[in-house]
């Protein structure tokens, strides 16, 4: 049976009908960048590329690509394509790679926002009964304000508490009866390990239901055991500052990743050539905004890598799937010539009984080579046990059976890694 959509016109429409609404926009999209943006014009002029020669949905492969380096130089309002009368809200990057990337909304942005958002939310399974406790850190981070958005959207309530003061989320959870926890999945881990501390059960203590995750990345076996921790269903959602933030991929109750591909273009590429690549090809994927006013994104890439699909889902939605983000092209390691993810070690650490979610990735280089070692903390019950050196070996041993790699692997004491209420910091550099 197919379950009840949000919006479903535009998400269960053909894929031709879609292709159609793509390209309409698409050729909108171009003539108003053209006109409205010396950035655009600019980078057109130079490829010898005017507006009317977008004819075909294909012809967006003729479109210069647009990266962070661009969004840095033209820091922070170069890439608006409205008066800036107009724009009505502004949030942005952390900026600790560099300068922030700067994302401007029209009423039209903000309203386009909450949109993808309550259908994404609505996809995960809230629903107006719901009371979404949105622990992600409000300020210019887009991801509180668009959980936000979506979800008054579809009518639930949401609690407004921010990321941090733990023990606080901890109270305002049991007390306020929340149904739905929207945080980094890390951060759920930490409020499920400081309730435990205070002598409260997550399975049994709690009224959550879901567990709405995004802004960094986790592996399956991460999910697996949040869901068993809280009890709960743990959706994914993916979104980038300079696409709108989150609300451009989500999960449906199969969990699979639906791309709102009406309002935005999704692709895959070859991350070394630029090279469009086919459905079911592993590439760096590419958004093009089609419906945004003040900051439209053309053939943005992100580094992160994936793979599309356009497989049908029982859900009833035809929006194309996209895979879960493999890794950023930025965070690939390679060792004695082996490539090398951390969602890759985490996937592994998962497997090994007595490791807890906490764990570090140490990568030491020394001239061209790279070499790994791994810390981890075993669980209270497991460390007391001692004989460490077994539950090392075991996971070096689950490492190696997934990189054809020997990572060093050292068990810590438990609570000696810093716990973050965003996103973890899982690769040191030392």
């Amino acid at each position: 049976m197919k379950a009840e959509l949000w919006d479903s016109t535009n998400e269960s429409m053909s894929i031709a009908k879609l292709k159609e609404v793509q390209l309409t926009r698409l050729k909108d999209l171009v003539h108003r960048v053209y006109s409205t943006n010396k950035y655009y014009k600019k980078t057109f002029d130079a490829a010898g590329l005017k507006p009317r020669d977008i004819k075909h949905l294909k012809d967006i492969e003729k479109l210069p690509f647009l990266t962070k380096n661009d969004l840095r130089e033209y820091y922070p309002f170069g890439l608006v394509c409205t008066e800036m009368d107009d724009i009505v809200e502004v949030h942005a990057s952390s900026g600790t790679t560099g300068k922030s990337v700067v994302g401007p909304y029209t009423p039209n942005d903000v309203e386009l926002w909450g949109e993808v958002m309550a259908r994404s939310l609505w996809a995960n399974g809230l629903r107006k009964h719901d009371r979404m406790q949105n622990s992600y850190g409000y300020g210019l981070f887009t991801g509180a304000h668009g959980f936000e958005k979506g979800a008054q959207k579809i009518g639930a309530m949401v609690i407004t508490i921010s990321s941090g003061n733990t023990k606080r989320q901890i109270d305002v959870m049991k007390d306020f009866g929340s149904t739905a926890l929207a945080a980094t999945p890390s951060y759920s881990l930490y409020i499920a390990e400081v309730a435990e501390e205070h002598g409260l059960d997550p399975l049994n203590d709690f009224n959550l239901r879901l567990g709405l995750f995004g802004a960094e990345a986790w592996s399956e076996e991460m999910r697996i055991n949040i869901e068993k921790r809280w009890g709960i269903i743990a959706h994914e959602h993916y979104g980038l500052t300079e696409i709108i933030g989150p609300g451009v991929v989500s999960e449906c109750e199969h969990k699979k990743l639906h791309v709102n591909a009406d309002h935005f273009l999704p692709e895959i590429i070859d991350p070394k050539t630029g090279e469009t690549l086919g459905p079911g090809e592993e590439g760096e994927l590419v958004f093009t905004t089609l419906t945004k006013e003040a900051f439209p994104a053309i053939r943005f890439r992100t580094k992160d890598l994936a793979s599309l699909s356009n497989e049908k889902c029982s859900c009833g939605r035809t929006l194309p799937i996209q895979s879960r983000i493999k890794g950023r092209s930025d965070d690939m390691m390679k060792v004695k010539g082996v490539i090398v993810f951390p969602s890759q070690i985490e996937a592994a650490l998962m497997q090994v009984a007595g490791v807890s979610d906490n764990y570090q990735i140490i990568k030491t280089k020394k001239g061209d080579i790279t070499s790994l070692s791994v810390e981890f903390e075993p669980t209270e019950e497991r460390y007391k046990q001692g004989h460490l050196d077994n539950l090392e070996k075991q996971a070096e041993g689950e490492i190696y059976s997934i990189l054809n790699l020997h990572v060093p692997v050292r068990a810590i004491e438990p609570k000696s890694i810093p716990r973050s209420t965003g996103k973890a910091k899982r690769v040191i550099e030392r």
